[in-house]
């Protein structure tokens, strides 16, 4: 019997829609999970669907379409960020 050692492997899953568009553009999330995914990591949702871990600074994309769409329509949404 031997023993192989299998080469180190990403193992966290894919929670992403797969489009990638979180890379393309800056997305609506609530404030209270962006920190609490900050703190530990855990994947946040926003307001389109797209399930991602923030890593990057939104200012430096264009707000996703369908998160300004999704937010504008809801109650007190003025468009604002």
């Amino acid at each position: 019997m031997s023993t192989k050692i299998l080469p180190e492997s990403d193992t966290r899953p894919d929670l992403s829609h797969g489009d990638g568009d979180h890379e393309r553009f800056a997305h609506y999330v609530q404030k209270d999970k962006i920190m609490e995914s900050a703190v530990s990591g855990t994947p946040v949702i926003a307001l389109c669907g797209k399930v991602w871990v923030p890593n990057r600074d939104p200012k430096k994309y264009p707000v996703c379409p369908e998160c300004k769409e999704i937010y504008e329509s809801m109650a007190g949404g003025d468009g604002e960020e």
